[in-house]
């Protein structure tokens, strides 16, 4: 099992960037995919959610209106569009999958980073 994120870096404040997770070694269509992110002294914070189809997304109060979660079944990716990003959005991006509301099973990647700042 394999989760790859891609896509981070350094951007200036109310720029875009759009964070890519390439799955392998599991069902991509079966599993519940997530965006979390953590900064040093912070708790793991979840940005965003989709469900295996895609059909129900949910997103931190933070990031509501700003980004956006999806997935191409076709390539088993989990995309993360960032706009109008702000320097309190700077962290390690995460994906995450996982199977069922009782996550039998729970998949990380390596993690990206993401720095906003002029």
């Amino acid at each position: 099992v394999q989760l790859v994120e891609s896509g981070g870096g350094l951007v200036q404040p109310g720029g875009s960037l759009r964070l890519s997770c390439a799955a392998s070694g599991f069902t991509f269509s079966r599993y519940d995919m997530s965006w979390y992110r953590r900064t040093p002294g912070k708790e793991r914070e979840l940005v965003a959610a989709s469900t295996s189809a895609g059909g129900s997304t949910n997103y931190a109060d933070s990031v509501k209106g700003r980004f956006t979660i999806s997935r191409d079944h076709a390539k088993n990716t989990v995309y993360l569009q960032m706009n109008s990003l702000k320097p309190e959005d700077t962290a390690v991006y995460y994906c995450n999958a996982y199977l069922g509301p009782s996550r039998v099973f729970d998949y990380w990647g390596q993690g990206t980073q993401v720095t906003v700042s002029s």
